[in-house]
């Protein structure tokens, strides 16, 4: 059982964190934290987890304990035993570069026996579906492949409670429904799970409390029964997502469509002597917005990278506005943000960074207050950009993109990680920038996002 009695955390430096928390969570329990981005559910997986204050410095006041013992008289070797952690950036707990290793690490650590640690981490790989990236590298492998790889690193080592920060952010159908099975199945062995996260819809039949968290603090707890009852009006004050799977009925990508601002001719990409994908062609609208969807690892950000010049195609080519470009134009006319946000700012400053690719004109600097504070983030306009939630950096990102004045926008993973509130923002200003005459395509696995905003769909197969 894990109890939080009257515990309060602020992170060293700066006033975030959470208080006057009051949790208990007991064995075999499948609690679910929820709430907006920013709201405190991280801190509190790092608090069970052990890693606030140990790693993440700040003043902790209250107490965790795990089964009545104080989890910071706990060496942490000894509660990584306890409770296995899947954080919301897979690639930060890697220790390998490939898969086998990766997994079987942690069994290695703790001195299993050769024998045990084959077992384990071939049973892991056969659970989570991952047999057919043995010979890759982890670095190149998907985002939603490297969550899968994170969470089957967790499941070798057999701990009894498990702590997910976001674990389908990335994760495609399928990938969510196999980590649902997954998860189940640890329930049904009598493990505990607490589940961070904004996507609600896969967990139905496994959770069995979700606790709202806003602020800073616990706001209410409710049972999957009761967040069925919530009106559409109510889920949406709270900034929830759906609580059942969205089903989506988005017309596919025609062969033409108007205006066509973007074309892809023949292209190819390969890594390595593998063929990623062969022989695309297709045609992207102006003033309309397109999804591009496909399982992990299809190619959706080797596509996006390869439309913007940052990866030379093997072969085809890119017209933008009917003029086939090279790669070193395509860059200044298309852009881009990563599904890794972190890689992409420049500058000291959320203003700054806004700014980066613009003039400073008042009526510039108007649009980018505005632009902020429509997207929640104006309270951190002189913030540094690193020190920004990882759902404040996709808002961030996608302000960079419209204030950037380039009229094609490609967004992979803009609402990985978002609530449903920041999700319907996302969409908004989305809808605004194409009514403008933006071009816009969306890699993505919300099935959320896609119905609020997006025009069409195209489907990248393997």
């Amino acid at each position: 059982m894990i109890t939080l009695r009257n515990v309060s955390f602020q992170y060293e430096g700066c006033g975030e964190g959470v208080h006057d928390i009051d949790l208990i969570v007991h064995d075999g329990e499948c609690v679910v934290l929820t709430g907006p981005s920013g709201g405190g559910k991280t801190t509190l997986t790092r608090l069970i987890n052990g890693l606030a204050p140990s790693y993440y410095q700040g003043t902790q006041k209250g107490s965790v304990s795990v089964n009545g013992t104080e989890i910071t008289t706990l060496p942490s070797w000894r509660i990584g035993q306890e409770i296995g952690s899947v954080f919301q950036d897979p690639k930060s707990q890697f220790f390998s570069s490939e898969l086998a290793g990766e997994i079987a690490f942690a069994c290695e650590n703790y001195g299993m026996a050769k024998q045990e640690i084959r077992t384990r981490t071939e049973e892991a790989i056969a659970s989570l579906g991952l047999d057919a990236l043995r010979l890759r590298p982890l670095d190149v492998l998907s985002s939603g492949e490297k969550q899968r790889v994170a969470v089957a690193s967790v499941y070798a080592l057999r701990p009894h409670t498990y702590v997910c920060d976001e674990p389908t952010a990335n994760l495609d159908s399928e990938g969510a429904a196999r980590l649902a099975d997954i998860l189940r199945k640890l329930k049904d062995e009598g493990n505990t799970l607490i589940i961070a996260e904004h996507r609600l819809a896969w967990l139905s039949g496994i959770v069995d409390r979700f606790v709202y968290v806003s602020e800073g603090t616990i706001q209410w707890e409710k049972t999957p029964a009761q967040m069925r009852e919530l009106s559409d009006e109510e889920r949406k004050r709270y900034g929830l997502r759906e609580i059942a799977e969205t089903e989506i009925s988005l017309p596919m990508l025609p062969a033409s469509a108007g205006e066509e601002h973007l074309f892809c001719r023949n292209l190819t990409c390969r890594r390595k002597k593998a063929i990623i994908f062969e022989n695309l062609n297709f045609a992207l609208p102006a003033g309309l917005i397109t999804a591009v969807t496909g399982k992990n690892g299809a190619g959706k950000t080797t596509l996006a990278m390869a439309l913007t010049g940052l990866q030379k195609p093997g072969s085809g080519e890119v017209y933008i506005g009917g003029k086939s470009l090279s790669a070193g134009k395509r860059r200044k006319a298309v852009w881009y943000s990563s599904n890794d946000t972190g890689t992409q700012f420049f500058t000291t400053s959320v203003t700054d960074e806004l700014l980066l690719h613009s003039d400073a004109s008042p009526g510039r600097l108007e649009r980018a207050r505005a632009l902020l504070k429509t997207l929640g983030l104006y309270a951190y306009k002189d913030a540094h950009p690193a020190a920004l939630s990882g759902g404040q950096k996709q808002r961030l990102s996608i302000a960079c993109g419209l204030l950037s004045g380039r009229e094609i926008l490609l967004l992979d993973e803009p609402t990985s990680g978002l609530d449903g509130g920041n999700m319907r923002k996302i969409a908004a200003v989305l809808t605004e920038a194409a009514a403008e005459g933006k071009t816009i395509l969306v890699i993505t696995h919300d099935k959320e996002l896609m119905q609020s905003c997006c025009n069409f769909q195209w489907e990248l197969c393997q």
